[in-house]
């Protein structure tokens, strides 16, 4: 069940890289770019899960803080209105996944930490 919340981790790291491109983020340049960093680092925190989560436990937090600003980006990010929903829609979806997912993932780190009885 691990291995298949961190292959969910790593796509939705890569779908929100991605997304500008899938989309078409057309004169949206900064959110574009934003979109781009973040997706970029939620694969690289989702992959040190992959490969040594027992060592990258500690960093788990920072991936629903990455989703929240997916969530909240094309308010707080200048040059986006309300007339470009699609771009809006998509990244409250791509940032609830991946606030799920950083969840469950903060979750496991939580289990592997206490000591079995």
């Amino acid at each position: 069940m691990v291995q298949v919340l961190d292959g969910l981790t790593v796509l939705a790291g890569l779908y929100l890289a991605i997304s500008p491109w899938v989309l078409g983020f057309n004169g949206l340049h900064a959110l574009a770019a934003s979109n781009l960093i973040v997706g970029l680092a939620y694969c690289v925190v989702a992959m040190g899960f992959v490969a040594a989560f027992g060592r990258t436990h500690g960093i788990a937090w920072t991936a629903p803080i990455m989703g929240v600003w997916v969530i909240v980006s094309p308010w707080v990010i200048r040059g986006v209105d309300a007339s470009t929903t699609t771009t809006m829609i998509n990244n409250i979806i791509v940032g609830a996944v991946c606030v799920l997912l950083g969840l469950a993932a903060m979750s496991v780190g939580t289990r592997r930490m206490m000591p079995h009885r």
